[in-house]
């Protein structure tokens, strides 16, 4: 039997997202495992000549998602202590839609850890598109984690 000592978790700089590394971190420290950090590069091909996007930007956007994810990593570990330093951790962006790159990355992967809404145009108590598309589609567990204010909202009466 194959056993895999990775948990993918996805990113987007939400506070769903972070909720999500933090969630990721505890369970690989649990387990003794590493994580993956993927943030989605959006979508190029379509808009990117409009805009003037060369490969060289889009390579640079991708440098800049990439210190960004090591940048939350970072805060996580320094808001939660030494348990977590130990984690092995890597971070990529990459390019594609969210839900597919989430799936493909989850391939060689033990657990897949999603926001339960990330930076998407709709606010509501249902599950986002990503996460919908992770849960349906992905080749390992998911595991949706709660938005970090969720309870707040749900005792405000909204």
């Amino acid at each position: 039997m194959e056993t895999r000592s990775r948990i993918v978790v996805g990113v987007d700089g939400s506070d769903g997202s972070r909720a999500a590394l933090e969630y990721a971190m505890d369970e690989a420290a649990r387990r003794g495992s590493g994580v993956r950090v993927v943030w989605a590069i959006p979508e190029t091909g379509y808009w990117a000549a409009s805009y003037g996007m060369t490969p060289a930007l889009i390579d640079e956007l991708g440098k800049d998602l990439e210190k960004a994810g090591r940048d939350m990593v970072d805060a996580v570990v320094a808001d939660r202590g030494d348990a977590l330093a130990c984690v092995p951790v890597d971070v990529r962006a990459v390019p594609g839609p969210a839900a597919a790159v989430l799936v493909g990355q989850a391939a060689e992967a033990d657990l897949l850890v999603v926001g339960h809404r990330g930076l998407g145009g709709l606010r509501s108590a249902i599950l986002g598109s990503v996460g919908l598309q992770c849960v349906l589609h992905a080749p390992t567990p998911v595991t949706v984690v709660p938005h970090p204010h969720a309870d707040a909202h749900a005792d405000a009466g909204g």
